[in-house]
């Protein structure tokens, strides 16, 4: 196409595929569904959705050039252009980034048009230009033309009158007249050294919006003065407003208080050891995996109940918080980790509640660094956010941990943000969180800091945000202190591992959850060897502990957890041993024999004497009392123990009697009574039906196989190469066919709608030449459901009533059956 393109839609036409598929990537909603031509492409393009969205996306810089083209006239030349963003006095570095932020415009159909005529799309015009209810961010008022509609024609000779000008009976040359006083800098400049220095101070007050004011119904001198020279317009019964163009005066020319060409630089930086960074991460790491694991432990037999609602209680999320030894804030995101892992679940029953999954088990017996990997990915690529686990949804309601409504879509592309900052710094690097969200403010003001377009306050619309209390700001601040508590970070600095963790193959915004396990499982392998090895023994002490120099191996952990009691964690782990934790031993099938072997075997000092002791003492009274069903029964040889038993005030509670001189009967449940006896110091087993002893070996409790929960989408997804390259080629065939030149047809005129109509002969006879020839058809097309569209195809095969042909329009092969084909005509021979 030659010439000036007059709408978007020519020069959308006169781009290459390559800036087509730009645009489609940029704008991925404009593929749902694939438009059918480019005009189509352009129409979806300024629809205000999408617009809104696009304009969401825009980095602060490209963002005030579209608000100063808002505010420009249109169309607006570069120079023009040019001078609203650097002011009369211009500015180097405004100067050098504009073309960026036009060509990120013109990329995103935003701005179309050639340099000396850019256009802003309507639709984005609308969304930025200012008015009483949508201030404007740039601060600036109407135009003295859209000011001045409601004044009458003798007012407005009045004005002109006033501000110098010859009077003119022709409104539109006297409000001509008035905008090129107020925009001849010279002449204005000599006005405003008449005004009084009280009209000046109203003027310096709505300069930089926002512009609207209040009089009353007498005006004091000095706003009178205004008003008489059109400097104060009259917007209302008792409200008045700056004009644009004498605001721009005012401001030396620039449409924003300050243009913010260049990001916020990432400072002040701290350089630190990238290998203690590193050593300190893996250190986080170990710990993150172990609050993972006393989480799934905690849970073995089952967790809190589901609310009704979903989620966890209140109390249930505190009871969790004691058992690991953190905050409720701290508690929500180990579990909200867990299950975006996939780890644990809702069983799904008819009392529904929470318990470990069935990869749970799966995930305990990978290695560390395995473990790690399948942690980090599901954080990274999850859209719940533990943050916001205690506040309330837009209905009031709680926001509860494991519940629904803690999606929050921006969250992924957030953390790969946040974490990208870091990357981008030398190894060892570590920042203030201040600057990381500066930073994100600058790249997504809209989605970030600032309110959207027409919610800005004008009267300090290029100042710093406030307090980070929009989404944007907490997810990242959220994402920094869950990237050290995971080991993603050490000590403010992204890790060796961290920065494989983001790492993302070219072009691609949006990693697939394959591209996302990779660079976790690459991660992984640069973290094992930073990892503790696990050791496979204890230092037994004499005060009847053991300590653990190290995380030991699992089935070691595992036995020695029955076995003893944790007392402290960090570096070294202390175990305490109790008769109440070894009694827990022999109550599992232990014997005192293999208890005394297993402490034998797996420390590196002598087992001490006192525990050799507390083994055999609570293993001789073990068992000596046995208990079964009746209601629940008590059967010891020592019918004397039965009797101190009797005499005990303790036991008035489980109300026993003796049936045999060897065998009380009690009032109670077998667990009562255990629970029962056991707190008065004794030491009873359980018994069978058989009179054998009952191991309590409690089984684990999973839930049926689960999933992880799937992302929420942040809109339609990034389209991949594939997908891009057959809807350009689709957009390319539909446009063909709504606009390629048609040799002219010997027949009847067009059917309605403009589609070729021939005779059945005619169309079988041009189908049979066009396989011969190979050469492309015009054809008018009805469906079976009676909807008619032309079609660009070009034939492959014509039997049976049928023609099968390659049709250019949807990029397919297709077969039409000849009877619901209106009409065929040839094309031109340079159309295809």
């Amino acid at each position: 196409m030659t010439g000036t393109p007059r709408t978007l839609a020519e020069e959308l036409r006169t781009r290459t595929d390559r800036g087509l598929a730009g645009l489609l990537r940029a704008r991925p909603d404009l593929l749902n569904p694939v438009p059918g031509d480019v005009t189509q492409l352009a129409t979806r393009a300024g629809t205000r959705a999408s617009v809104v969205r696009a304009v969401e996306r825009l980095d602060r810089f490209v963002l005030q050039t579209a608000e100063a083209l808002a505010v420009a006239p249109d169309p607006c030349p570069y120079d023009t252009l040019g001078a609203l963003m650097g002011g009369d006095a211009g500015d180097p570095a405004v100067a050098a980034e504009l073309p960026r932020a036009v060509a990120e415009l013109r990329a995103q159909a935003l701005v179309w048009g050639p340099d000396d005529r850019l256009r802003l799309v309507r639709t984005a015009r609308e969304l930025l230009t200012p008015s009483p209810a949508h201030p404007s961010p740039t601060g600036l008022g109407p135009t003295v033309a859209e000011a001045m509609a409601g004044i009458s024609p003798g007012r407005l000779q009045e004005i002109i009158a006033a501000a110098g000008l010859p009077t003119t009976h022709d409104p539109v040359t006297a409000v001509a007249a008035l905008t090129t006083l107020f925009a001849d800098r010279n002449r204005m400049a000599a006005l405003l050294d008449t005004a009084p220095a009280e009209s000046v101070a109203v003027l310096d007050k709505l300069l930089w919006g926002p512009p609207y004011g209040a009089v009353t119904d007498r005006p004091a001198p000095h706003l009178q003065w205004l008003l008489d020279r059109g400097l104060l317009i009259p917007s209302g019964a008792r409200n008045v407003v700056l004009p644009r163009e004498a605001a721009l005066h005012l401001r030396g020319g620039r449409a924003h208080r300050a243009a913010e060409p260049v990001p916020p630089a990432l400072s002040p930086a701290t350089e630190r050891d990238p290998q203690l960074v590193d050593n300190a991460a893996a250190s986080q790491a170990f710990t993150a995996l172990a609050t993972v694991e006393e989480l799934l432990k905690e849970w073995d037999l089952g967790g809190p109940a589901v609310l009704r609602a979903g989620g966890m209680s209140v109390r249930d999320l505190k009871r969790t918080a004691t058992a690991l030894d953190t905050t409720e804030q701290l508690a929500a995101f180990w579990l909200e980790l867990a299950y975006a892992a996939g780890l644990i679940a809702s069983d799904g029953e008819a009392d529904e509640r929470f318990a470990a999954t069935p990869a749970a088990e799966e995930w305990l017996q990978l290695p560390d660094h395995a473990r790690w990997a399948e942690l980090a990915a599901g954080w990274l690529a999850a859209t719940r956010a533990p943050g916001i686990v205690g506040t309330s949804d837009a209905k009031g309601r709680a926001l509860a941990v494991l519940g629904p409504h803690l999606d929050r879509s921006p969250a992924p592309e957030v953390r790969r943000r946040a974490l990208a900052l870091l990357a981008a710094l030398p190894p060892g690097t570590a920042v203030p969180a201040s600057a990381v969200l500066a930073r994100l403010r600058w790249e997504r003001p809209l989605r970030g800091g600032a309110p959207a377009a027409g919610q800005l306050p004008a009267d300090d619309a290029t100042a710093a945000p406030g307090p980070a209390d929009d989404l944007r700001s907490r997810l990242a601040q959220w994402t920094l202190a869950e990237a050290e508590l995971l080991g993603v970070t050490g000590r403010g600095a992204l890790s060796t591992h961290g920065r494989a963790l983001i790492d993302s193959p070219p072009d691609s915004t949006a990693p697939t959850p394959a591209e996302t396990t990779a660079a976790a499982t690459r991660a992984a392998a640069l973290l094992a060897p930073l990892l503790p090895e696990p050791v496979d023994h204890v230092l037994l002490q004499a005060d009847l502990t053991a300590v653990a120099p190290g995380p030991l191996r699992r089935p070691l952990a595992e036995a020695l957890g029955v076995l003893a009691d944790i007392e402290s964690k960090g570096g070294a782990t202390v175990y305490r041993f109790t008769p109440g934790s070894v009694r827990r031993a022999l109550d599992a099938g232990r014997s005192a024999a293999e208890l005394q072997e297993f402490l034998a075997a797996h420390s590196r000092t002598p087992v001490p004497q006192p525990l050799a002791y507390l083994v055999d003492d609570v293993a001789r009274k073990h068992g000596q009392l046995r208990i079964g069903a009746a209601a629940a029964y008590v059967r010891c040889d020592d019918d004397a123990l039965l009797s101190e038993i009797l005499a005990d005030r303790r036991a008035a509670a489980l109300r026993l009697r003796r049936l045999a001189p060897t065998v009380l009967a009690a009032q109670t449940s077998p667990d009562q009574l255990l629970d029962g006896l056991r707190a008065m110091g004794y030491a009873p087993a359980a018994e069978s039906a058989a009179g054998d002893v009952l191991i309590a070996r409690a089984d684990s409790y999973r839930t049926p196989p689960r999933t992880a929960p799937a992302p929420v989408p942040d809109g339609p997804p990034s389209p991949d190469p594939t997908l891009l390259a057959a809807a350009v080629r689709a957009i390319r065939a539909g446009d063909l066919a709504a606009t390629a030149e048609r040799k002219p047809v010997q027949a009847p005129a067009p059917a309605p709608g403009g589609f070729p109509r021939t005779t059945s002969a005619e169309t079988l006879a041009t189908m049979q030449a066009a396989v011969l020839t190979n050469s492309a058809l015009w054809i008018g097309y009805v469906n079976a459901d009676g909807a008619a569209s032309q079609r660009v195809i070009a034939p492959v095969r014509v039997e049976g009533g049928f023609v099968t042909a390659y049709d250019h329009t949807s990029d397919e092969v297709r077969t039409y059956p000849l009877h619901r084909i209106t009409g065929v005509a040839e094309l031109a021979d340079d159309s295809v």
